[in-house]
């Protein structure tokens, strides 16, 4: 059989089931659709799911080579990659407080955030991202706000010409759609620029939804009724969707962004 499984979470338990196979003694597990935790370290699959549904026929044998590449050296863990070698790629992410049922606060490099969120870091290599852990920065001396100032530039230069979508309601009210589906939708709500650029469109300071890693809606501050009919929808999206991350709104002002939990009123 060369064919891999269809479906996100059968995917990543079959790419577990082999990583088990080709490395046993390593420490795999499975904790959402297209993400597996290896040896402490989270292993994004969703570009290798997409090499997969493009020659599904040679779903198996991709998988198989993919993993002999990921782990046939050092290079697999990024442990040894030189902060000058890094630096470039290392790009932010918005994750719930949640993840740290599955990893140790300690091991993951990270910086707090609003809403019960925290932003973690990663290293954007061709074929797959890998966490950075604490013990990463500490070799390389840099403390989390730098990764933090680091990661955020370089999202600023990843695409800045992202293209919207812009919905506008019967009542008056508009949103505002990213959707470039790269892994880092949810992520652009950390761009410097982002007030600047959305704002003139959506008439001030606006909300942000990100209920998972490929969502970004921007939301008019008016009407209410169409900010709260929106946000029904963000929390069953949250509930639906892979790689979730918050189902209450943030509030995005020249000033920077601050979350709205328990804040918001009909």
């Amino acid at each position: 059989m060369t064919r891999m499984p269809e479906e996100p979470e059968a995917f990543a338990e079959q790419v577990a089931i082999l990583l088990k196979r080709l490395q046993p003694e390593y420490d795999v597990d499975l904790v959402g659709p297209r993400e597996l935790i290896v040896n402490g370290r989270r292993l994004d699959l969703e570009n290798l799911f997409r090499m997969v549904a493009h020659e599904p026929n040679r779903g198996m044998e991709i998988v198989e080579h993919f993993l002999d590449q990921l782990f046939a050296s050092d290079a697999a863990s990024m442990s040894d990659l030189p902060f000058d070698l890094a630096r470039t790629r290392i790009m932010p992410r918005i994750q719930p407080e949640s993840i740290f049922e599955h990893l140790s606060r300690e091991l993951v490099a990270h910086v707090p955030y609003v809403n019960g969120t925290v932003i973690v870091f990663v290293i954007d290599m061709p074929q797959m991202t890998v966490s950075i852990t604490t013990e990463q920065s500490v070799r390389w001396q840099i403390s989390m706000e730098e990764l933090d100032d680091i990661a955020r530039a370089n999202l600023d230069a990843y695409a800045p010409d992202f293209e919207t979508q812009i919905v506008e309601s019967r009542e008056g009210g508009r949103a505002i759609i990213i959707a470039e589906q790269d892994g880092y939708d949810a992520a652009r709500l950390l761009l410097s620029n982002l007030h600047q650029r959305i704002a003139p469109q959506l008439g001030g300071d606006f909300y942000v939804a990100t209920p998972a890693r490929d969502m970004f809606l921007a939301i008019s501050s008016d009407p209410v009724a169409f900010r709260d009919r929106l946000q029904a929808r963000v929390e069953e999206d949250y509930r639906r969707l892979p790689y979730p991350i918050c189902s209450d709104l943030f509030y995005v002002t020249q000033d920077g962004v601050a979350g709205t939990i328990g804040k918001l009123a009909a």
